[in-house]
């Protein structure tokens, strides 16, 4: 796959024509088999847990609420967890696929690149100095501290005479993630009180949201998306290179801050709901790209449905691995896509 992939892309991080056209159909049917699998992680991760609950159950809980302690489960905790993990696992899809198109850099991702470092210092800072603070407070200043990390990344990858390149972009992501994390660490040493209202939550994790702080967050995301897919074509131009794609009468400047936006706005959400989980970004847009193409019009649809899938597992395999204990889903995303990474960029390195 990631041969293939290295094909695509091209030496200097182009895309190539190679892989980028698919037939429309098959492209369609693959959407729907992903619809139907995700429909599946759905019902799983409604019904399989630290304590089982019978499809039957979930169904009368949903359509007929009788107050019964299985039925409290499955709306007040189970639910909220199932759809925060559709939802986080489908943002960070959609932006790790967004910044390799913006950079023209396959190893781009919200995690590699800083932006989920600095969402995660700017929260545990507003908890340290503010205290608890509300979830529509958290997006913002996770906002924030995604778009500085973002903008410092850029700006430390593109010092020298080369300007920035997908090589420089990762150092510069790399260097400044480690930083922050620093900053993050020592943080919470300071304060015992901040550590213990944002540890599990560093780890990344979807579980201990309601349905409530959920909605406080899902407009941010439906914006998000509703930007990302409706800019599909613009950035499979500009996947080509910027001459082409003004070549095409695009006004690559606007383009390229719109898409920044969206990146941030759906990572700060991913980070406000979830924490920093890192990995869904860069492996999912591989994933799909590798049987999708470089079509953003369909591998940003594609890719929201399998981030979403991946997670959904993700959290499944988090929930069960030591059941009835559970581990971050941080971790378990790591595991998968830490050796993903690793091969990706050798591979990047011998080209």
């Amino acid at each position: 796959m990631v041969n293939k992939e290295m094909r695509i892309w091209g030496e200097d991080g182009r895309s190539s024509a190679r892989g980028k056209h698919r037939p429309h159909k098959f492209q369609l049917v693959g959407l729907v088999v992903g619809i139907v699998l995700l429909i599946g992680c759905f019902i799983a991760s409604i019904t399989w847990g630290a304590a089982d609950v019978n499809p039957s159950t979930v169904w009368q809980a949903l359509t007929a609420f009788d107050g019964s302690t299985n039925h409290l489960i499955i709306t007040n905790v189970r639910l909220p967890r199932a759809l925060v993990a559709l939802l986080v696992g489908a943002a960070l899809a959609v932006a790790g696929a967004l910044m390799q198109g913006l950079t023209r850099n396959p190893l781009a991702d919200p995690g590699i690149l800083g932006i989920s470092a600095g969402a995660a210092l700017a929260v545990v800072l507003s908890t340290f100095f503010l205290g608890t603070v509300s979830v529509q407070v958290q997006a913002w200043v996770a906002f924030a501290g995604g778009a500085i990390a973002a903008i410092s990344v850029y700006l430390l990858g593109s010092v020298g005479r080369s300007g920035s390149t997908p090589l420089k972009l990762i150092l510069a992501g790399s260097v400044l993630s480690y930083l922050l994390f620093s900053l993050t660490t020592g943080t919470l040493i300071l304060s015992q009180r901040t550590l213990d209202e944002v540890r599990f939550w560093l780890a990344g994790s979807v579980a201990g949201r309601d349905l409530n702080v959920l909605l406080q967050i899902l407009p941010y995301l439906l914006v998000g998306f509703i930007l990302a897919f409706g800019m599909g074509k613009q950035i499979t131009a500009l996947t080509l290179g910027e001459d082409v794609a003004k070549g095409l009468g695009l006004q690559t400047g606007w383009i390229k801050a719109i898409a920044a936006m969206v990146v941030v706005l759906l990572a700060g959400s991913a980070v406000a709901l979830a924490g920093p989980i890192g990995f869904i970004g860069l492996v999912v847009p591989h994933m799909v790209r590798f049987w999708v193409g470089v079509d953003y019009r369909w591998l940003l649809p594609h890719a929201a449905v399998w981030g979403a899938i991946l997670l959904s597992l993700a959290d499944l395999a988090a929930r069960l691995v030591i059941k009835p204990q559970e581990l971050p889903v941080g971790i378990m995303t790591a595991l998968v896509g830490a050796p993903f990474f690793i091969y990706l960029a050798r591979s990047q390195v011998k080209r």
